[in-house]
């Protein structure tokens, strides 16, 4: 069936998401919620959207909308997601997907209750090559570690440098390094090598309250997996897994396009990697269908909730990371 899409947030993640989801052939473009109608018409004219609201209760009961992607800033999805949700609609919320785990799990209860789905958008987990990786680990017989690096500057930090607060690096919005590019080799971490024993945060906090950068340490029984994640400077290094005789490496964490397994012994090396799709999120947007047309299917209703259960895993590490450093969102206080 092809579902009936509404976004919320006008971003170029979402003209991404968008595209990819229309490219797979299992979604149709119907309906923007903006603050405006002039720009809601702005972004769905294009893909000839024919829902166009700023009321987000007459949005979420629209009877012309299946599923909604939610991408605003990071603390309103939960309101967002709720009012979804209880309108009957399936929600795809933008990773994180929730500021703590208090709002996860009261999330979770009311996707429950309405008979909807709850997709985190973590697309990389979704892709042939991350899984290539997971692949790959698994036949390593003692691992040693692993270093993941996703380090990129933000052209909004001159915003901080000016005296300005934009969303992303905003305590009010849940912003910061963590959550806005941490997020995917914390994903990548709890994916390949499952929960860690213990977990350290050491940032640098900027202007504005939250981090801007940092290294986070886990600790495992055998072994020990650093991630350095930022968006005050640059990075170009490669991420690697290591192994008594293999090392991979890989790219990147989003979107691998390049993945190398270098022996030990002979210093041969192996390219497994498979080339990319030609949209980014394609992966992510067909297995979120795949569930929604096939509520009962038992293979399906698995994966839901394999992904349901690392979302939650990396909600509870986010956020110990993030009070371990002494960030404390707005969203985090009692109301």
């Amino acid at each position: 069936m092809e579902l009936r899409l509404g976004i919320i947030g006008t971003s170029w993640i979402t003209n991404q998401f968008v595209d990819a989801a229309i490219k797979t052939g299992l979604y149709q473009m119907t309906g923007v919620y903006s603050r405006t109608v002039e720009k809601a018409k702005a972004f769905g004219d294009p893909y000839q959207a024919t829902v166009f609201e700023t009321d987000l209760d007459t949005y979420a009961n629209h009877p012309e909308l299946d599923v909604i992607y939610v991408a605003s800033p990071n603390s309103l999805h939960f309101e967002q997601a709720l009012t979804i949700m209880k309108a009957g609609k399936h929600v795809i919320v933008e990773k994180p997907m929730f500021s703590n785990p208090k709002e996860w799990e009261a999330a979770i209860k009311v996707a429950k209750e309405n008979n909807v789905f709850l997709f985190e958008a973590a697309r990389h987990i979704h892709e042939e090559n991350f899984k290539i990786v997971k692949e790959e680990i698994k036949k390593i017989a003692h691992v040693q570690g692993a270093n993941l690096t996703y380090m990129k500057f933000s052209s909004r930090y001159d915003q901080v440098l000016a005296g300005n607060e934009p969303n992303i690096f905003s305590l009010k919005y849940s912003g910061g390094a963590l959550a806005d590019l941490g997020v995917y080799p914390i994903y990548a971490a709890l994916s390949w090598f499952g929960v860690p024993n213990t977990s350290k945060y050491f940032c640098t906090k900027i202007a504005t309250g939250v981090d801007g950068k940092g290294m986070i340490l886990l600790r495992y029984n055998d072994f020990d997996v650093t991630i350095q994640t930022g968006k005050i400077a640059n990075s170009y290094l490669p991420s690697e897994i290591y192994g008594l005789d293999q090392t991979i490496s890989i790219d990147g964490i989003a979107g691998i396009a390049a993945i190398d397994v270098i022996d030990r012994k002979t210093s041969l090396k192996e390219t497994v990697s498979q080339s990319v799709t030609e949209a980014p999120m394609m992966e992510e947007a067909q297995a979120f269908a795949r569930v929604i047309n096939q509520p009962t299917d038992k293979r399906a209703l698995k994966d839901y909730s394999d992904w349901q259960e690392l979302s939650r895993q990396v909600n509870l590490l986010m956020t110990s990371l993030r009070k371990d450093a002494g960030i404390v969102y707005e969203a985090d206080q009692e109301k």
